[in-house]
């Protein structure tokens, strides 16, 4: 039996597992049950014939990183190994074990229930990406199943936070970790006959734009918070426009351009009332940044265009605060570890595979950057990510765990 065999032979296990780790609410934030999962799959690892650990964040480390209200939740990451038989190379496969809170009504059972319905499974995780994580364990287990050796060493880590900033998830496992791959796959990001070979990154920002309060029967003593930043709102269209003039051409044909978004989150200040002129509002802003570009160059060229805009209209004062950033990564399809993946995905899928470059930011940058190793994108993916009724399709994760094990099992490095 080949590993394929196998996998098309223990859908309704791999399905089952995903059902389990659906069923482990590990919301972030807070950071619920991490603890949970992270014994979980610990165990999981060790069925898929790896030696596995459980790696706690230091208390110390915890809460000097993340805010008080969190200092609760502990943080564990996860790491697997599997020595290939004489391997010179070693892979490693990483993915994120946290999801997004929920919301509204879904209309398959609870959103951690992972009930099946018509070759889909639905819940939180499915798709982001606890699907990746039951594809990646079912891969591993195929191979000691039908007595398939591995042509690199195998390494796995499982890991806490993406959905926040991965400041002690993935940057702590490229930092602190016993790890040495030579290449890595981030098991998100492309999916389907599309391998992704790099991301955007973030910059997110927090503008506060000061008034002064008076009584909304005299608003000429005041000075209107909200107004002032209606006018910098507006005024920042000049800054989109120039930001549409950058393009970056991903492979796939497709052009990219660095994007703001304003207003996620907007607020007014303390004291808001109907009657009170408002002495504070405050927005957020998401600029997203392609691969030709740098988080540094673009946080500094926006600040002062904030500052700038801020000087021309009459008595706008501001202060900008930073939330966090993300960095982009890009990695050329030359490289014959994008090509082995892409002939993997073409062999499973049965159609041409083709690379591309997501715009939305993954953990790849950490391996690319930090490692500064080939790092690609590749999952079974999903619908209504991060939104109520999130899927997976059961195909695609079967397919998934076929390309990992073909990719294991065809490319030595």
């Amino acid at each position: 039996m080949s590993p394929a065999d196998y996998l098309d032979a223990r859908s309704d296990d791999l399905c089952a597992l995903l059902r389990a780790l659906v069923g482990v609410p590990t919301v972030n934030p807070p950071g619920v049950d991490y603890g949970v999962i992270t014994a979980l799959l610990v165990k999981e690892l060790a069925a898929s014939g790896l030696k596995a650990r459980r790696h706690p964040i230091p208390a110390a480390l915890l809460k000097r990183t993340l805010p008080r209200e969190q200092h609760g939740f502990p943080r564990y990451n996860v790491l697997g190994f599997r020595p290939g038989r004489g391997a010179r190379k070693t892979i490693h496969f990483n993915a994120h074990y946290d999801v997004v809170p929920v919301s509204g009504t879904w209309q398959h059972g609870s959103p951690f229930s992972g009930r099946i319905e018509d070759g889909w499974i639905h819940g939180r995780g499915t798709a982001d990406m606890k699907g990746s994580i039951a594809a990646l364990l079912f891969a591993l287990r195929a191979l000691p199943a039908t007595g398939t050796e591995p042509l690199m060493n195998v390494e796995v880590s499982f890991t806490a936070d993406e959905e926040t900033d991965s400041a002690l998830g993935a940057g702590w496992v490229v930092d602190h970790a016993p790890i040495k791959p030579d290449y890595a796959v981030v098991m998100e990001g492309g999916e389907g006959s599309t391998v992704c070979c790099g991301h955007n990154g973030v910059v997110w920002l927090n503008v506060t734009v000061h008034g002064r309060a008076a009584h909304g029967s005299r608003p000429e003593r005041g000075i209107n918070a909200l107004e002032k930043m209606s006018a910098l709102v507006l005024a920042l269209e000049e800054h989109k426009r120039t930001l549409a003039r950058r393009t970056f051409s991903a492979p796939d044909g497709r052009v990219l351009v660095p994007t703001l978004n304003l207003g996620g989150v907007f607020a007014p200040g303390p004291g808001g009332k109907i009657n009170t002129v408002p002495a504070e509002a405050t927005f957020s802003i998401d600029r997203r940044v392609t691969a030709m570009e740098t988080v540094e160059a673009a946080e500094r060229e926006l600040r002062a265009f904030l500052a700038a805009a801020a000087r021309r209209i009459p008595q706008c004062r501001i202060t900008v605060t930073k939330v966090s950033d993300n960095h982009p990564c890009y990695h050329s399809p030359d490289d014959p570890f994008f090509g082995a993946m892409a002939a993997a995905v073409s062999k499973v899928r049965r159609r041409p595979s083709k690379f591309g470059v997501s715009t939305g930011f993954n953990d790849m940058h950490f391996f690319a950057h930090h490692l500064k190793i080939p790092t690609l994108g590749y999952g079974p993916g999903g619908e209504r990510i991060h939104a109520v009724d999130e899927r997976a399709r059961v195909r695609d994760l079967i397919d998934s765990a076929k390309v990992y094990a073909r990719l294991l099992t065809s490319f030595a490095g």
